[in-house]
């Protein structure tokens, strides 16, 4: 891939993470960049933008327009949306890596419009948090093209991609069923040491997590889960949305997902605690926005 161009498409967390690396690797490839917040010079994107090596595009089309790689980075609910913005500018035969944490039903369409404009559509289920590995994250690649993909992805350090299914959306399902279970822990611990401060009964509660599922670091981790959702909620409710579809076509009701995605929701409206808050610190604070009576 030396000397090639990749176009990112959505420049927020994931985005800006792939950039920092790719502007590191030796091959040193040239990154284009589009997201809808680069509208306001004010926003996050956009500064991280100026601060990055890359070249900005008010455009989806015009990113991709040229380029050897187009790599999609959006929010779950902006996954057709934005191949279907991709797809006038796409070249012949040039992969388009869908990262995003949408349902199978939203890859197969998202499918449909770039392999239909030329291009050759990946599914790539990101399997843990970007950070901190990365390019190196695990990543479950599927869909026809997804095989031939895997030596161009290893070149520039995707060393956690591997080859999961010909069959499209299979990743996403895996993805999509896996964060039933960790955005719903989040939504759950959330839920549960907030009522338990205001009942003054967390220890107790803490050292019973503990024992059903040992760990050393309870408090810290509780802290990381709820710290997520205030983080990265928003983005989180659109991920669980995508995963009560995945669900619903499973022939399930997807109780859980859509009551995770309105917990998710509901906890990155609150304000956000100073960072360097432990966790009594922060369920205090967060206690005291909701405005539910004192702290016992």
């Amino acid at each position: 891939m030396s000397g090639r161009t990749i176009a990112l498409i959505g420049f927020g967390e994931v985005g800006q993470a792939l950039a920092a690396e790719l502007a590191r690797h030796p091959q040193k490839p040239v990154l284009r960049a589009h997201d809808l917040k680069f509208a306001d010079p004010a926003s996050a994107p956009s500064c991280a933008a100026k601060a990055a090596e890359v070249q900005v595009f008010v455009s989806a089309a015009e990113a991709a327009l040229g380029a050897d790689l187009v790599i999609s980075a959006v929010t779950a609910a902006q996954t057709v949306a934005a191949a279907q913005a991709v797809a006038p500018g796409i070249g012949v035969d040039v992969r388009f890596i869908d990262l995003n944490s949408a349902s199978p039903q939203a890859k197969q369409a998202a499918a449909e419009i770039i392999d239909g404009a030329g291009g050759r559509y990946v599914e790539a289920a990101v399997m843990s948090p970007i950070e901190p590995k990365r390019l190196a994250s695990p990543m479950l690649l599927g869909g026809t093209h997804a095989e031939g993909a895997l030596d161009d992805l290893a070149a520039l350090g995707f060393t956690g991609a591997r080859f999961y299914s010909p069959i499209l959306g299979k990743a996403a399902a895996a993805k999509l069923s896996r964060s039933v279970v960790i955005k719903g822990m989040e939504a759950l611990v959330t839920e549960s040491l907030l009522t338990a401060r205001f009942y003054g009964v967390e220890d107790e509660v803490l050292g019973s997590l503990s024992n059903l599922f040992p760990r050393p670091d309870w408090e810290d981790y509780a802290l990381y889960l709820i710290s997520r959702a205030l983080q990265h909620g928003v983005r989180r409710a659109e991920e669980m949305r995508e995963a009560a579809v995945t669900v619903a076509g499973a022939h399930l009701e997807p109780l859980m997902s859509e009551a995770t995605a309105a917990r998710q929701e509901w906890t990155a409206a609150l304000p956000s605690p100073p960072a360097s808050f432990q966790l009594r610190q922060t369920l205090d604070f967060l206690r005291g926005e909701l405005g539910k009576g004192e702290v016992k």
